[in-house]
């Protein structure tokens, strides 16, 4: 994990703008911005950077050229509301995949201190759901279900508000005024989080036959076709666009599968499905309700709380998304998912 100084900030956003450039050009780019930063400084600050890792550096004298590497667009510090306000076509982001991404991706996504949080977070919830009496973790089970349901369909456009959902789930009853398709999308997260609950010991990492059995789940009855996509898919909003081919995608699901599995912690492997998936996009519709399913079963199989999403800000999760889709910087949404823990441990008994 990267613990850079706001002066290697403000220069690793020129370089995720520029992408390749000389000390000289850096130096005019920060004057630009209004820096008053010596060219000495700049080119020690570049050499520190090399150090770090955020930075590599090509060519000698004259000629030596500094790129941002992979560390440093992974872990860059992007104010994600900010950036996707720039109009899509006058972004600077990648305008496609990134194959080295998750073949080197880097494996301490998480720092220490982060680590220390979430476990905290996890220890309390432990504590909290020993000895449930089974009502009780029936009716909790219920609660998170609607929340997750409602939460994460909201996020795709659905209009049906959390009291809707509670009685379609509960009571069967389809709220009036809306579209059978909306009532599908919700029960079909209720059907996935039961599958992925009773099949938790499938989900100790993500593998390509129980990431296409979850996918199945969520767009039964609503049109979608199942298994990888042969077709190109858009992303609204965005100059990213993903692999548009099979064989391509299926080994960009390979590559984030062995990543996933080389990640010591639940909590790195779930953030990775939240974001691979989405980024990857390997069905033709489906992947973000999928990936944030994905990442449930994986926090799940290592008995960690699920998440609901309920407190989440649809334009900060979309901004987070945009950020890594075209930036590649895991950095916005992982702070949404270390609220989104802290949320989940502290409102829930699912046992």
């Amino acid at each position: 994990m990267l613990k850079s100084n706001s002066k290697h900030q403000e220069i690793t956003g020129i370089f995720l703008a520029k992408e390749q450039m000389q000390p000289s050009e850096v130096h005019k780019e920060m004057a630009k911005a209004g820096k008053d930063i010596s060219l000495i400084t700049i080119k020690r600050a570049l050499s520190k950077m090399v150090d770090e890792g955020i930075l590599t550096v090509s060519g000698s004298g004259r000629s030596t050229n500094y790129k941002i590497s992979l560390r440093g667009r992974v872990f860059s510090k992007i104010n994600a509301a900010q950036y996707v306000a720039i109009e899509p076509d006058r972004r600077y982001g990648l305008r496609g995949y990134n194959f080295d991404l998750f073949k080197s991706f880097p494996p301490d996504i998480f720092t220490s201190e982060e680590l220390k949080q979430l476990e905290s977070f996890t220890t309390a919830y432990r504590k909290k759901i020993t000895d449930l009496s089974g009502t009780i973790q029936k009716k909790e089970m219920e609660r998170l279900v609607i929340e997750l349901s409602w939460k994460s369909s909201k996020i795709e456009g659905n209009t049906y508000t959390l009291l809707d959902t509670e009685k379609l789930i509960l009571e069967n009853k389809e709220a009036i005024g809306h579209s059978k398709n909306e009532a599908r999308m919700i029960l079909n997260h209720k059907n996935a989080f039961s599958h992925i609950y009773r099949h938790k010991g499938q989900f100790k990492t993500l593998t390509r036959k129980n990431l296409e059995d979850l996918h199945s789940i969520m767009i039964k009855g609503l049109d979608v076709s199942a298994g990888f996509r042969a077709k190109p898919v858009g992303i609204t909003g965005s100059i990213y666009r993903p692999l548009d081919n099979v064989y391509q995608i299926t080994e960009a699901v390979e590559d984030l599968s062995t990543t996933i599995l080389k990640n010591d912690t639940p909590y790195a492997k779930a953030l990775l499905a939240l974001l691979g998936i989405s980024y990857i996009q390997p069905f033709e519709d489906g992947n973000k309700r999928t990936s944030r399913l994905m990442a449930n079963a994986l926090l799940l199989s290592h008995s960690m709380t699920p998440l609901s999403y309920r407190s989440i800000d649809e334009e900060e999760y979309r901004a987070a998304l945009l950020a890594f889709y075209e930036l590649n910087s895991v950095m916005p949404m992982k702070k949404i998912f270390i609220s989104q823990y802290e949320f989940a441990a502290a409102n829930y008994l699912v046992k």
